[in-house]
């Protein structure tokens, strides 16, 4: 079973099924078996849309029993690619680029960022959190060098298109994006975009109904109480 053979929208819910099995497991480690049908109700996801996901990657559900925890879990990470480690270059050693380059659960997903690349002279030759900040000229031979095959962008949406084609030319196959930009690129390169826009409007969206409904139910009451 690939990545290519599941819908996009089940891929993208494994990782959050994996993360509540760990943690489970961090809580209890003892925790044997669990079922579709708890899994569920702890994320407030539909129970046929769980136990269709889990079946595509595992045959592990037993009726009346659930899941392997351990077992299932160890499958979600292999089949993410979480146990491999995944070497990444960052072009953007800003305020977010930092950020990332300063966090350590990458780990726990495979990603180790190993350098980073910058056009700044004041971040140039610093480390930040062990990794290295080169200029953006020595991208290329970095990059031959290693045979890194992932890149980060984390620069200004005006140079991020520069920058993806400069990934391309040095053969980078998969691209996460944090720019706020839509990228071109040949069909053969994945560029995964962290669109924070899109995901304040989806959030302002569901604030802006849920204090309408709150708000009704409250003139609601109130005329009652008249």
């Amino acid at each position: 079973m690939t990545a290519k053979q599941i819908s996009k929208s089940s891929f993208q819910r494994l990782p959050i099924y994996l993360e509540y099995l760990r943690a489970l497991l961090a809580r209890d480690e003892k925790a044997a078996y669990i079922s579709a049908t708890a899994i569920s109700n702890a994320l407030g996801l539909g129970e046929v849309q769980v136990r269709k996901d889990l079946s595509s990657i595992s045959t592990l559900g037993k009726p009346k029993i659930g899941y392997n925890i351990a077992k299932l879990s160890h499958q979600l990470e292999k089949f993410l690619g979480y146990s491999n480690v995944n070497e990444a270059v960052l072009v953007g050693a800003g305020k977010l680029g930092k950020a990332l380059l300063n966090y350590r659960g990458f780990a726990q997903y495979g990603l180790r960022i190993i350098a980073a690349f910058d056009a700044d002279k004041n971040s140039i030759g610093k480390t930040q959190e062990g990794k290295f900040i080169y200029p953006i000229a020595d991208f290329g031979k970095f990059v031959k060098k290693t045979g890194v095959k992932m890149g980060i962008i984390t620069v200004p949406a005006e140079s991020a298109q520069a920058v993806c084609d400069m990934m391309i030319e040095n053969k980078i196959c998969a691209i996460w994006n944090f720019a706020n930009v839509s990228l071109k690129s040949p069909k053969d390169i994945l560029i995964h975009s962290e669109n924070m826009a899109v995901s304040l409007a989806v959030l302002s969206n569901h604030l802006s109904r849920q204090l309408n409904t709150v708000n009704k139910r409250r003139k609601t009451w109130t005329e009652s109480m008249k």
